[in-house]
């Protein structure tokens, strides 16, 4: 299964919003990759910015997997893969 660069966008979303409480709407994801920090999401709440790395990402992926999909996938079945742009490979 390969979730598009939407949806994972779609998973940071719906994950911070839960965190901090507020509706997925009013969160903005950018996503990169960089030869040093490698992939990276970084996440406007409420006019405050925070930066989560890969394994963040991961954690999101999975609660959207579950939520949307109703699939239960570990972390070591997740990999996030850059073409022309920024997807996840899931092994189900």
């Amino acid at each position: 299964m390969i979730l598009s660069m939407d949806e994972i966008i779609n998973s940071i979303c719906l994950h911070m919003a839960e965190r901090k409480g507020v509706q997925p709407t009013d969160v903005v994801v950018e996503l990169s990759w960089d030869e040093d920090t490698g992939y990276t999401a970084e996440v406007h709440v409420q006019g405050r910015s925070q930066y989560l790395v890969e394994a963040n990402m991961i954690e999101a992926i999975l609660r959207y997997l579950h939520s949307e999909y109703n699939i239960r996938a570990y972390r070591e079945q997740v990999r996030l893969d850059l073409d022309e742009e920024i997807t996840a490979i899931v092994q189900v």
